[in-house]
Protein backbone atom coordinates (compact mmCIF):
# COMPACT_ATOMS: atom_id res chain seq x y z
CA UNK A 1 0.00 0.00 0.00
CA UNK A 2 1.08 3.70 -0.93
CA UNK A 3 2.32 5.98 2.30
CA UNK A 4 -0.05 8.75 2.61
CA UNK A 5 2.46 10.96 0.96
CA UNK A 6 2.36 9.84 -2.43
CA UNK A 7 -1.26 11.33 -2.73
CA UNK A 8 -1.82 14.52 -0.71
CA UNK A 9 1.89 15.25 0.79
CA UNK A 10 0.34 15.01 4.77
CA UNK A 11 -2.10 13.58 6.47
CA UNK A 12 -5.52 14.31 6.34
CA UNK A 13 -5.89 16.28 9.68
CA UNK A 14 -6.95 19.76 7.46
CA UNK A 15 -8.64 20.56 4.95
CA UNK A 16 -8.33 20.34 2.71
CA UNK A 17 -8.39 16.24 -0.29
CA UNK A 18 -5.97 14.88 0.01
CA UNK A 19 -4.33 10.63 3.98
CA UNK A 20 -4.88 7.39 2.51
CA UNK A 21 -9.07 7.92 2.46
CA UNK A 22 -12.27 5.56 1.04
CA UNK A 23 -12.28 8.09 -2.29
CA UNK A 24 -8.87 6.84 -3.11
CA UNK A 25 -9.30 2.99 -2.27
CA UNK A 26 -12.67 3.25 -4.63
CA UNK A 27 -10.62 5.06 -7.25
CA UNK A 28 -7.76 2.97 -7.07
CA UNK A 29 -10.56 -0.14 -7.20
CA UNK A 30 -11.92 1.18 -10.38
CA UNK A 31 -8.88 1.83 -12.30
CA UNK A 32 -7.74 -1.62 -11.51
CA UNK A 33 -10.74 -3.25 -13.24
CA UNK A 34 -10.21 -0.94 -15.66
CA UNK A 35 -6.23 -2.30 -16.15
CA UNK A 36 -7.83 -5.72 -15.94
CA UNK A 37 -10.27 -5.51 -18.64
CA UNK A 38 -7.41 -3.90 -20.94
CA UNK A 39 -5.13 -6.37 -19.52
CA UNK A 40 -7.51 -9.54 -20.47
CA UNK A 41 -8.55 -7.62 -23.93
CA UNK A 42 -5.23 -7.60 -25.13
CA UNK A 43 -4.30 -11.29 -23.76
CA UNK A 44 -7.13 -12.19 -25.87
CA UNK A 45 -6.16 -10.46 -28.98
CA UNK A 46 -2.49 -12.03 -28.44
CA UNK A 47 -3.80 -15.82 -28.32
CA UNK A 48 -6.52 -14.69 -31.38
CA UNK A 49 -3.03 -13.64 -33.11
CA UNK A 50 -1.27 -17.18 -32.13
CA UNK A 51 -3.85 -19.10 -32.98
CA UNK A 52 -4.53 -17.57 -36.65
CA UNK A 53 -1.10 -17.71 -37.63
CA UNK A 54 -0.87 -21.33 -36.56
CA UNK A 55 -3.83 -22.49 -38.56
CA UNK A 56 -3.43 -20.59 -41.78
CA UNK A 57 0.22 -19.94 -42.53
CA UNK A 58 0.48 -17.22 -45.16
CA UNK A 59 -2.31 -18.27 -46.92
CA UNK A 60 -4.57 -16.53 -44.46
CA UNK A 61 -2.92 -13.52 -43.71
CA UNK A 62 -2.79 -12.85 -47.58
CA UNK A 63 -6.58 -12.80 -47.42
CA UNK A 64 -6.96 -10.07 -44.20
CA UNK A 65 -8.69 -7.29 -46.06
CA UNK A 66 -6.24 -4.28 -45.71
CA UNK A 67 -8.94 -2.62 -44.08
CA UNK A 68 -9.13 -4.88 -40.83
CA UNK A 69 -5.39 -4.02 -41.07
CA UNK A 70 -5.58 -0.12 -40.41
CA UNK A 71 -8.33 -0.33 -37.91
CA UNK A 72 -5.86 -2.42 -35.69
CA UNK A 73 -3.72 0.42 -36.34
CA UNK A 74 -6.00 3.10 -35.43
CA UNK A 75 -6.90 1.21 -32.45
CA UNK A 76 -3.01 1.35 -31.93
CA UNK A 77 -3.01 4.62 -32.40
CA UNK A 78 -5.49 5.70 -29.53
CA UNK A 79 -4.58 3.67 -27.07
CA UNK A 80 -1.08 5.41 -27.43
CA UNK A 81 -2.59 8.53 -27.14
CA UNK A 82 -5.15 7.39 -23.78
CA UNK A 83 -2.31 6.21 -22.34
CA UNK A 84 0.08 9.36 -23.12
CA UNK A 85 -2.76 11.21 -21.48
CA UNK A 86 -2.98 9.30 -18.09
CA UNK A 87 1.05 9.25 -17.71
CA UNK A 88 1.10 13.07 -18.45
CA UNK A 89 -1.52 13.43 -15.55
CA UNK A 90 0.34 11.11 -13.21
CA UNK A 91 3.63 13.17 -13.81
CA UNK A 92 2.01 16.34 -12.11
CA UNK A 93 0.05 14.28 -9.46
CA UNK A 94 2.95 15.10 -7.10
CA UNK A 95 3.53 16.89 -4.11
CA UNK A 96 6.56 19.09 -5.56
CA UNK A 97 6.99 21.48 -7.87
CA UNK A 98 9.87 21.51 -9.93
CA UNK A 99 11.06 23.55 -13.26
CA UNK A 100 8.90 21.71 -15.14
CA UNK A 101 6.09 21.41 -13.79
CA UNK A 102 4.17 24.56 -15.94
CA UNK A 103 5.05 22.56 -19.21
CA UNK A 104 3.64 19.29 -17.75
CA UNK A 105 0.54 20.61 -16.89
CA UNK A 106 0.27 22.42 -20.18
CA UNK A 107 0.77 19.29 -22.05
CA UNK A 108 -1.67 16.95 -19.65
CA UNK A 109 -4.21 19.48 -21.00
CA UNK A 110 -3.19 19.36 -24.42
CA UNK A 111 -3.22 15.64 -24.54
CA UNK A 112 -6.29 15.46 -22.66
CA UNK A 113 -8.38 17.80 -25.27
CA UNK A 114 -6.86 15.79 -28.27
CA UNK A 115 -8.76 12.76 -27.46
CA UNK A 116 -12.24 12.18 -28.82
CA UNK A 117 -15.24 11.96 -25.66
CA UNK A 118 -14.76 7.74 -25.84
CA UNK A 119 -11.07 7.65 -25.45
CA UNK A 120 -11.34 10.42 -22.15
CA UNK A 121 -13.71 7.75 -20.72
CA UNK A 122 -11.16 4.97 -21.18
CA UNK A 123 -8.23 7.36 -19.33
CA UNK A 124 -6.53 5.49 -16.41
CA UNK A 125 -3.60 5.29 -14.23
CA UNK A 126 -2.33 5.39 -11.03
CA UNK A 127 -3.77 8.26 -10.41
CA UNK A 128 -5.41 9.65 -13.46
CA UNK A 129 -9.16 9.13 -14.60
CA UNK A 130 -11.85 10.97 -16.87
CA UNK A 131 -12.74 13.26 -13.31
CA UNK A 132 -9.43 15.01 -13.40
CA UNK A 133 -10.60 17.37 -16.11
CA UNK A 134 -13.72 15.80 -17.05
CA UNK A 135 -15.48 16.63 -14.01
CA UNK A 136 -17.67 19.67 -13.71
CA UNK A 137 -16.80 21.58 -10.36
CA UNK A 138 -17.93 24.90 -11.55
CA UNK A 139 -16.50 27.89 -12.63
CA UNK A 140 -12.76 28.71 -11.88
CA UNK A 141 -13.23 31.87 -13.41
CA UNK A 142 -15.48 33.75 -10.01
CA UNK A 143 -12.33 32.63 -8.17
CA UNK A 144 -9.38 34.87 -7.46
CA UNK A 145 -5.65 32.97 -6.59
CA UNK A 146 -4.57 36.59 -4.90
CA UNK A 147 -1.45 35.99 -6.29
CA UNK A 148 -0.81 39.83 -6.71
CA UNK A 149 2.06 41.45 -6.77
CA UNK A 150 2.17 45.73 -5.17
CA UNK A 151 1.23 43.84 -1.56
CA UNK A 152 2.70 47.12 0.21
CA UNK A 153 3.84 46.45 3.27
CA UNK A 154 0.98 44.57 5.74
CA UNK A 155 -0.18 41.21 4.50
CA UNK A 156 -2.21 38.67 5.97
CA UNK A 157 -1.54 35.51 4.14
CA UNK A 158 -4.62 32.94 4.21
CA UNK A 159 -2.91 29.56 3.90
CA UNK A 160 -5.37 26.36 3.31
CA UNK A 161 -4.93 22.97 1.90
CA UNK A 162 -6.46 23.88 -1.15
CA UNK A 163 -9.46 22.33 -3.50
CA UNK A 164 -10.01 21.22 -7.20
CA UNK A 165 -13.60 21.92 -6.72
CA UNK A 166 -14.03 25.30 -8.22
CA UNK A 167 -17.48 25.88 -6.69
CA UNK A 168 -16.16 25.21 -3.45
CA UNK A 169 -13.09 27.03 -3.58
CA UNK A 170 -15.29 30.35 -4.56
CA UNK A 171 -17.61 29.69 -2.04
CA UNK A 172 -15.57 28.58 1.45
CA UNK A 173 -12.20 29.37 0.43
CA UNK A 174 -12.71 33.31 -1.60
CA UNK A 175 -15.40 33.32 1.08
CA UNK A 176 -12.67 33.90 4.00
CA UNK A 177 -10.40 35.31 2.42
CA UNK A 178 -12.75 38.29 0.92
CA UNK A 179 -14.27 38.63 4.57
CA UNK A 180 -10.57 39.15 6.10
CA UNK A 181 -9.92 41.70 3.18
CA UNK A 182 -13.30 43.87 4.20
CA UNK A 183 -12.42 43.04 7.40
CA UNK A 184 -8.65 44.51 7.43
CA UNK A 185 -9.01 46.81 4.02
CA UNK A 186 -5.52 48.53 4.73
CA UNK A 187 -3.85 44.92 4.33
CA UNK A 188 -3.44 43.10 1.58
CA UNK A 189 -4.68 39.31 1.61
CA UNK A 190 -3.00 36.96 -0.38
CA UNK A 191 -3.28 33.18 -1.06
CA UNK A 192 -1.27 30.28 -0.52
CA UNK A 193 -2.21 26.33 -0.63
CA UNK A 194 -0.10 23.43 0.83
CA UNK A 195 -1.11 21.18 -1.75
CA UNK A 196 0.39 20.86 -4.96
CA UNK A 197 -1.41 18.30 -6.19
CA UNK A 198 -4.01 20.49 -5.87
CA UNK A 199 -2.37 23.45 -7.08
CA UNK A 200 -1.32 21.58 -10.62
CA UNK A 201 -4.57 19.96 -10.83
CA UNK A 202 -6.13 23.42 -10.70
CA UNK A 203 -3.68 24.98 -13.27
CA UNK A 204 -3.84 22.06 -15.75
CA UNK A 205 -7.41 22.14 -15.86
CA UNK A 206 -8.44 25.85 -15.66
CA UNK A 207 -5.50 27.33 -16.64
CA UNK A 208 -5.67 29.36 -12.99
CA UNK A 209 -2.20 29.61 -10.94
CA UNK A 210 -2.58 29.47 -6.79
CA UNK A 211 1.47 30.00 -4.88
CA UNK A 212 2.19 26.78 -2.87
CA UNK A 213 3.89 28.24 0.44
CA UNK A 214 7.22 28.89 -1.02
CA UNK A 215 6.44 30.87 -3.71
CA UNK A 216 3.92 33.24 -1.45
CA UNK A 217 6.43 34.04 0.60
CA UNK A 218 9.47 34.97 -2.07
CA UNK A 219 5.99 36.82 -3.08
CA UNK A 220 6.00 38.52 0.14
CA UNK A 221 9.60 39.26 0.22
CA UNK A 222 10.17 40.16 -3.21
CA UNK A 223 7.60 42.87 -2.58
CA UNK A 224 9.39 44.11 0.47
CA UNK A 225 6.72 43.38 3.10
CA UNK A 226 7.72 44.42 6.65
CA UNK A 227 4.27 42.79 8.51
CA UNK A 228 3.29 39.38 7.85
CA UNK A 229 0.04 37.74 9.25
CA UNK A 230 -0.49 33.67 8.50
CA UNK A 231 -3.93 32.88 8.52
CA UNK A 232 -4.34 29.38 8.62
CA UNK A 233 -7.69 27.97 7.34
CA UNK A 234 -7.20 24.64 8.30
CA UNK A 235 -9.56 23.27 11.21
CA UNK A 236 -7.06 22.39 13.89
CA UNK A 237 -3.44 21.96 15.32
CA UNK A 238 -2.61 19.35 12.97
CA UNK A 239 0.48 18.01 10.84
CA UNK A 240 -0.84 20.37 8.21
CA UNK A 241 -0.40 23.06 10.68
CA UNK A 242 3.03 21.99 12.21
CA UNK A 243 4.21 22.27 8.20
CA UNK A 244 2.80 25.14 8.15
CA UNK A 245 4.98 26.71 10.94
CA UNK A 246 7.82 25.17 9.74
CA UNK A 247 7.66 26.62 6.18
CA UNK A 248 7.26 30.61 7.99
CA UNK A 249 9.50 30.31 10.48
CA UNK A 250 12.09 29.96 7.88
CA UNK A 251 11.18 33.12 6.43
CA UNK A 252 11.12 34.83 9.65
CA UNK A 253 14.05 36.71 9.55
CA UNK A 254 12.86 38.51 6.43
CA UNK A 255 10.03 40.59 7.88
CA UNK A 256 9.90 42.63 10.81
CA UNK A 257 7.22 41.12 12.50
CA UNK A 258 5.82 37.49 11.30
CA UNK A 259 2.45 36.35 13.49
CA UNK A 260 0.42 33.33 12.62
CA UNK A 261 -3.25 33.22 14.39
CA UNK A 262 -5.01 30.31 15.51
CA UNK A 263 -6.80 27.83 13.08
CA UNK A 264 -10.61 27.16 13.34
CA UNK A 265 -10.81 25.39 16.40
CA UNK A 266 -8.24 27.18 18.14
CA UNK A 267 -5.93 25.09 20.99
CA UNK A 268 -6.35 21.68 20.64
CA UNK A 269 -5.48 20.03 24.41
CA UNK A 270 -5.38 16.70 25.18
CA UNK A 271 -8.86 16.04 27.28
CA UNK A 272 -11.62 15.24 25.28
CA UNK A 273 -13.82 16.58 27.54
CA UNK A 274 -11.96 20.19 27.79
CA UNK A 275 -13.13 22.18 25.49
CA UNK A 276 -12.88 26.60 24.35
CA UNK A 277 -14.77 28.83 22.84
CA UNK A 278 -13.99 28.54 19.50
CA UNK A 279 -15.25 25.01 19.47
CA UNK A 280 -18.68 26.44 20.71
CA UNK A 281 -18.96 29.41 18.00
CA UNK A 282 -18.76 26.65 15.05
CA UNK A 283 -21.00 24.31 17.08
CA UNK A 284 -23.21 26.72 16.77
CA UNK A 285 -22.91 28.43 13.24
CA UNK A 286 -22.70 24.98 11.74
CA UNK A 287 -26.28 23.89 13.59
CA UNK A 288 -27.65 27.08 13.06
CA UNK A 289 -27.14 26.79 9.13
CA UNK A 290 -27.77 22.53 8.61
CA UNK A 291 -31.18 23.30 10.92
CA UNK A 292 -32.81 26.54 8.40
CA UNK A 293 -31.54 24.65 5.17
CA UNK A 294 -33.11 21.41 6.41
CA UNK A 295 -36.36 23.77 6.56
CA UNK A 296 -36.49 23.55 10.53
CA UNK A 297 -37.71 26.56 12.57
CA UNK A 298 -35.23 25.28 15.58
CA UNK A 299 -32.91 22.27 16.56
CA UNK A 300 -35.48 21.20 18.86
CA UNK A 301 -38.36 20.84 15.68
CA UNK A 302 -35.46 18.76 13.83
CA UNK A 303 -35.49 16.64 16.74
CA UNK A 304 -39.69 16.30 17.04
CA UNK A 305 -39.31 14.98 13.57
CA UNK A 306 -36.69 12.48 14.41
CA UNK A 307 -34.19 14.08 12.73
CA UNK A 308 -30.46 14.02 13.63
CA UNK A 309 -27.47 15.57 12.26
CA UNK A 310 -24.43 13.69 11.50
CA UNK A 311 -21.18 16.66 10.88
CA UNK A 312 -18.53 14.45 9.25
CA UNK A 313 -14.98 15.52 9.21
CA UNK A 314 -11.49 14.42 8.08
CA UNK A 315 -10.39 12.37 10.97
CA UNK A 316 -6.55 11.97 12.06
CA UNK A 317 -4.02 9.85 13.63
CA UNK A 318 -2.45 12.90 14.69
CA UNK A 319 -2.93 13.74 18.58
CA UNK A 320 -5.19 16.59 17.43
CA UNK A 321 -8.03 14.09 16.77
CA UNK A 322 -9.27 14.67 20.70
CA UNK A 323 -10.73 17.71 18.87
CA UNK A 324 -13.48 15.78 17.35
CA UNK A 325 -13.98 14.07 20.31
CA UNK A 326 -14.63 17.87 22.17
CA UNK A 327 -16.45 18.63 19.15
CA UNK A 328 -19.54 16.10 20.71
CA UNK A 329 -18.25 17.19 24.01
CA UNK A 330 -19.32 20.40 22.90
CA UNK A 331 -22.45 19.55 21.00
CA UNK A 332 -23.65 17.82 24.35
CA UNK A 333 -23.29 20.58 26.41
CA UNK A 334 -25.41 22.87 24.38
CA UNK A 335 -28.33 20.49 24.67
CA UNK A 336 -27.47 19.10 20.80
CA UNK A 337 -28.93 15.47 21.35
CA UNK A 338 -29.30 15.17 17.69
CA UNK A 339 -25.56 16.12 16.59
CA UNK A 340 -23.25 13.39 16.28
CA UNK A 341 -19.99 14.10 14.87
CA UNK A 342 -18.27 11.50 12.56
CA UNK A 343 -14.87 11.26 10.26
CA UNK A 344 -14.00 9.80 7.44
CA UNK A 345 -11.20 8.36 8.33
CA UNK A 346 -12.32 6.82 11.48
CA UNK A 347 -9.92 8.14 13.99
CA UNK A 348 -11.25 8.74 16.50
CA UNK A 349 -12.47 5.51 16.56
CA UNK A 350 -15.92 6.39 18.34
CA UNK A 351 -16.30 8.47 14.64
CA UNK A 352 -16.28 5.62 12.32
CA UNK A 353 -19.47 5.47 10.45
CA UNK A 354 -20.23 2.20 11.79
CA UNK A 355 -20.10 3.66 15.54
CA UNK A 356 -22.03 6.91 14.58
CA UNK A 357 -24.48 5.12 12.34
CA UNK A 358 -25.10 2.41 15.62
CA UNK A 359 -25.52 5.70 17.82
CA UNK A 360 -28.02 7.30 15.56
CA UNK A 361 -29.98 4.11 15.50
CA UNK A 362 -29.91 3.01 19.17
CA UNK A 363 -31.18 7.28 20.12
CA UNK A 364 -34.25 6.37 18.07
CA UNK A 365 -33.81 9.08 14.99
CA UNK A 366 -35.57 7.44 12.35
CA UNK A 367 -34.10 10.77 9.78
CA UNK A 368 -30.48 11.44 8.74
CA UNK A 369 -29.35 14.79 7.42
CA UNK A 370 -25.00 14.65 6.85
CA UNK A 371 -23.13 17.70 6.62
CA UNK A 372 -19.63 18.41 6.40
CA UNK A 373 -17.23 19.71 9.41
CA UNK A 374 -14.92 20.78 6.93
CA UNK A 375 -14.17 24.10 6.33
CA UNK A 376 -13.81 23.07 2.28
CA UNK A 377 -16.63 21.09 0.82
CA UNK A 378 -14.42 19.44 -1.68
CA UNK A 379 -13.50 15.48 -2.55
CA UNK A 380 -14.30 14.09 1.14
CA UNK A 381 -17.99 15.92 1.16
CA UNK A 382 -18.96 15.16 -2.78
CA UNK A 383 -17.72 11.37 -2.48
CA UNK A 384 -16.95 10.04 1.07
CA UNK A 385 -20.04 11.51 2.25
CA UNK A 386 -22.42 12.04 -0.64
CA UNK A 387 -20.78 9.98 -3.17
CA UNK A 388 -23.45 7.65 -4.95
CA UNK A 389 -20.33 4.22 -4.36
CA UNK A 390 -21.66 1.87 -1.51
CA UNK A 391 -19.13 2.62 0.44
CA UNK A 392 -20.24 6.26 0.52
CA UNK A 393 -21.93 7.04 4.22
CA UNK A 394 -25.26 8.03 2.75
CA UNK A 395 -24.83 5.02 0.84
CA UNK A 396 -24.35 2.76 4.24
CA UNK A 397 -26.89 4.47 6.04
CA UNK A 398 -29.49 4.09 3.18
CA UNK A 399 -28.17 0.20 2.94
CA UNK A 400 -28.23 -0.31 7.03
CA UNK A 401 -32.52 -0.29 6.42
CA UNK A 402 -32.40 1.97 10.02
CA UNK A 403 -33.51 5.18 8.40
CA UNK A 404 -36.66 6.27 6.66
CA UNK A 405 -34.61 8.71 5.11
CA UNK A 406 -31.01 10.05 4.77
CA UNK A 407 -29.91 13.07 2.71
CA UNK A 408 -26.78 15.37 2.26
CA UNK A 409 -25.85 18.63 2.61
CA UNK A 410 -22.69 19.74 0.85
CA UNK A 411 -21.43 23.62 1.93
CA UNK A 412 -18.37 23.83 3.76
CA UNK A 413 -17.98 25.65 7.16
CA UNK A 414 -16.08 28.14 4.91
CA UNK A 415 -18.94 29.75 3.58
CA UNK A 416 -20.81 30.74 6.65
CA UNK A 417 -21.19 34.59 8.18
CA UNK A 418 -20.05 33.54 11.83
CA UNK A 419 -16.88 30.85 10.24
CA UNK A 420 -15.52 33.98 8.61
CA UNK A 421 -16.07 36.18 11.35
CA UNK A 422 -14.20 33.53 13.92
CA UNK A 423 -11.27 33.87 11.44
CA UNK A 424 -11.12 37.61 11.48
CA UNK A 425 -11.26 37.35 15.21
CA UNK A 426 -8.56 35.27 15.00
CA UNK A 427 -5.88 37.76 13.21
CA UNK A 428 -7.35 40.47 15.26
CA UNK A 429 -6.13 38.78 18.75
CA UNK A 430 -2.80 38.20 16.54
CA UNK A 431 -2.93 41.97 15.59
CA UNK A 432 -2.94 43.12 19.23
CA UNK A 433 -0.55 40.92 20.81
CA UNK A 434 2.81 42.74 20.58
CA UNK A 435 5.13 39.82 20.91
CA UNK A 436 6.48 39.12 17.69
Amino acid sequence: MPHWKSWYGTAWDSEGVEQLCISQRRKGEEKMKKRLASTLLAGAMVCSMVLTGCSGGDAEKKDTPPAEKETDTNKGKEQDAVGEAAALIDAIYVQERTDQTDEQCAKAKEAWDALTEEEKEQVAGENADPDYFGRDTGDASKDDPRNQDEIGENEILAVSFGTSFNSSRVDDIKGIEDAIQAAYPDWSVRRAFTSQIIINHVQARDGEAIDNMQQALDRAVANKVKNLIVQPTHLMHGVEYNEMTEAVSAYEDQFETVKIAEPLLGDVGTDATVINADKETVAKALTAEAVKEAGFDSLGAAEEDQTAFVFLGHGTSHTAKVSYSQMQTQMGELGYDNVFIGTVEGEPEETSCEAVMEAVAQAGYKKVILRPLMVVAGDHANNDMAGEDEDSWISAFRASGEFDSVDAQISGLGSIADIQKLYVEHIKAVMNDTAR
